[in-house]
């Protein structure tokens, strides 16, 4: 056991694969969240660092089901209207993804935390940002956005789900482009992270131990995403967020 996980106890490990099964559920139901989740919750009894390393494979795993569960057609033409998306989002992740190692940590959380929390309470107070249509300059901006957070936390979501949110995307389609959007985002994190020392020999087990638990729970949490309507998927994603949000705070404030 200590070969294998050597940063972890056995009792460590259990509580991160139950995180790990929460975070799979959040995941299936609302398309996103999974690493909010586990940052969130590992963070409360090991580094971000080390958070994040181990939610690198569960995220690969987990985004390409996501991505392929309407099947490869649906998918390759998620990847083509979003493809500036993608790229801005691509380029911002390698640029910011050799900065986790001296990034602080209460700074990394915070980043995430504050622009999350705010952007669900404007949205659950009735405040919404409606797009008319798509705009390349605004593309741009978010997926540089998702990107640059997600080379620093692992976290590319927020900006992403505001997006599509704004601009109406229905509940199945979001699903799927979210799921090749961060998919995509997740294997170049996977090879950045490798050469940012992240993801190494003492860390790749426990990323490794965190993919069946996460699968398991998405796939129980794609079953109830199946059954609920557009607005309460909506504000499950809302829901989702502003929790997720002010427990990052928290763990920056309190340190």
């Amino acid at each position: 056991m200590d070969i294998i996980f050597p940063l972890l106890t056995p009792n460590e490990l259990l509580i991160a694969c139950l995180i790990a099964v929460l975070a799979g559920f959040v995941k299936g139901v609302v398309g996103f969240a999974m690493p909010l989740v586990l940052v969130s919750g590992l963070t409360t009894f090991m580094s971000p660092e080390l958070a994040l390393a181990g939610l690198i494979v569960p995220t690969v795993i987990t985004n390409a089901h996501q991505a392929l569960r309407q099947g490869i057609p649906a998918a390759r033409k998620s990847v083509v209207d979003f493809k500036v998306f993608l790229l801005a989002g691509l380029l911002a992740l390698l640029a910011t993804a050799q900065m986790v190692r001296v990034f602080p940590d209460q700074v990394m959380m915070a980043v995430i935390g504050v622009p999350v929390t705010f952007f669900a309470l404007l949205q659950l107070g009735g405040h919404q940002f409606q797009l008319s249509g798509r705009s390349r300059s605004i593309e741009v901006v978010a997926g540089a956005i998702a990107g640059g957070l997600g080379g620093v936390s692992g976290i590319w979501g927020p900006p992403t789900v505001a997006y599509l949110t704004a601009l109406n995307t229905p509940k199945h389609d979001q699903i799927r482009i979210q799921g090749v959007i961060y998919g995509l985002g997740a294997v170049v994190l996977l090879f950045a992270h490798i050469g940012s020392g992240v993801l190494r020999a003492e860390t790749i087990g426990f990323s490794l131990a965190l993919v069946p638990t996460a699968y398991l729970g998405m796939r129980i949490g794609l079953s109830a995403m199946d059954r609920i309507n557009q607005i309460v998927f909506k504000r499950a994603t809302l829901f989702v967020l502003l929790v997720a949000g002010l427990n990052l705070i928290r763990r920056a404030w309190m340190g």
